[in-house]
C-alpha cells in the first residue's frame, strides 16, 4: 500500500476521531439551555438516520456496480447490535449531565481494558504480556486523568456510574459492529445500528420525559450532534480502518481524548491541571502499545 494511501487513511480516522471528541461539549452546550437528555439524543439519532438515509441514496445513485443489499437476517442483526449503540449514547450523556466532560471522555476511555477483557472472555484468548501491560498503564492513567485522589468528595458518582456503563455498551459496540454483516456497505451498516440505537433512545425519552417535547433542540443542536456524534464519525472511520489497519487506526483514533478535553477546557472553561495531561498522556501511550509490535516481548505473547 502506498505511503499516499496510508495518510488518506489516517486524515480520514484522524477526522472522525476529532469529530467525536467535539460531541460531548456540544451535549454540555445543549444542556445549559436546559435541553433534556432525551431531547439531545431523540434529535440525534433521527437527523442522523435521515443524515445516512441520504448518503446511501446517493452511493446507490453513482455507483456504477450493483450494491450488495442487506438480507433479512443482516437487518435484524445490525438493528440488534445497534441497540448497544443507543445505549452507549444514553448512558454517556447522563454521565456529562453529572460531571465534566474531560472526566467524562476519559470513563469513555476504559473501552480499552474492557474490550480485552470481554475478548478474553468471549474469544477464550488469554490477553498477552503486551496487552496486559497496557490495561495497567490505562487504570494508572484514569486514576490521574480523573484526579481521583484529590476530587472524591467534589465528583457526582453518578457520572462515574453512567461513564462506566456508557463505556461496556460501547465496547460491545465496537466487538459486534467488526463482526455482523461485514459483506454490505458501511452506509447500510451504520443506517440498520441507528435505527436499532433509535428503539432504545425512544424507550428511555418514554420512560424519562415528564416534561413537554421542546422541538426547538432540532433547530438548535439536533444537526450538530447529529453530525458530529452519527454521521461523520463512522463514515469516515468505516473508510480510514481498512487503509490504515486497526493498529494503526486504533492509535489515530485516540485523537479523540485530548480534543474532547482541549474542547472542555476552551469552550466550557473546565479545570484540567497538569496531573489530568499526564493521566491523558499515559492513556494514549497504552493504545500505541496496544497496537504496535513490540519485539522484546514477541516471545512472550
Amino acid at each position: 500500500m502506498s505511503k499516499n494511501s496510508v495518510l488518506k487513511g489516517v486524515f480520514l480516522v484522524g477526522l472522525g476521531a476529532t469529530s467525536y471528541g467535539m460531541l460531548a461539549t456540544f451535549v454540555k452546550l445543549a444542556y445549559q439551555e436546559q435541553y433534556t437528555t432525551a431531547e439531545v439524543t431523540l434529535s440525534q439519532f433521527i437527523y442522523g438516520i435521515l443524515g445516512v438515509l441520504i448518503i446511501n441514496a446517493f452511493q446507490k445513485t453513482k455507483s456504477k456496480v450493483a450494491i450488495d443489499k442487506a438480507t433479512p437476517k443482516n437487518i435484524v442483526h445490525l438493528m440488534i447490535a445497534g441497540t448497544s449503540l443507543g445505549a452507549t449514547s444514553v448512558f454517556y450523556y447522563l454521565c456529562v449531565r453529572y460531571i465534566d466532560v474531560s472526566i467524562a471522555i476519559v470513563l469513555l476511555m476504559q473501552t480499552v481494558w474492557m474490550g480485552v477483557l470481554l475478548e478474553w472472555f468471549l474469544e477464550k484468548k488469554i490477553p498477552s504480556i503486551q496487552k496486559s501491560i497496557a490495561v495497567i498503564i490505562v487504570l494508572i492513567g484514569t486514576v490521574l486523568a480523573t484526579n481521583l485522589m484529590n476530587n472524591t468528595t467534589q465528583i457526582d458518582w453518578r457520572g462515574i456510574f453512567w461513564g462506566i456503563l456508557a463505556a461496556a455498551s460501547f465496547t460491545t459496540t465496537m466487538f459486534t459492529a467488526n463482526k455482523v454483516a461485514l459483506g454490505i456497505s458501511s452506509a447500510q451498516r451504520t443506517l440498520y445500528m441507528l435505527i436499532g440505537g433509535l428503539i432504545v433512545v425512544i424507550l428511555f425519552a418514554l420512560y424519562t420525559q415528564t416534561t413537554p417535547f421542546n422541538y426547538t433542540i432540532f433547530l438548535k443542536w439536533g444537526l450538530f450532534l447529529a453530525l458530529f456524534g452519527t454521521i461523520i464519525p463512522p463514515m469516515l472511520m468505516n473508510a480510514g480502518f481498512p487503509i490504515t489497519g486497526i493498529g494503526l487506526g486504533s492509535i489515530v483514533s485516540a485523537l479523540e481524548l485530548p480534543v474532547s478535553v482541549s474542547m472542555a477546557f476552551i469552550i466550557l472553561n473546565e479545570t484540567v491541571i497538569g496531573i489530568q495531561w499526564i493521566g491523558i498522556i499515559l492513556i494514549i501511550f497504552a493504545i500505541v502499545i496496544m497496537n504496535v509490535n513490540l519485539p522484546f516481548l514477541k516471545n512472550k505473547q
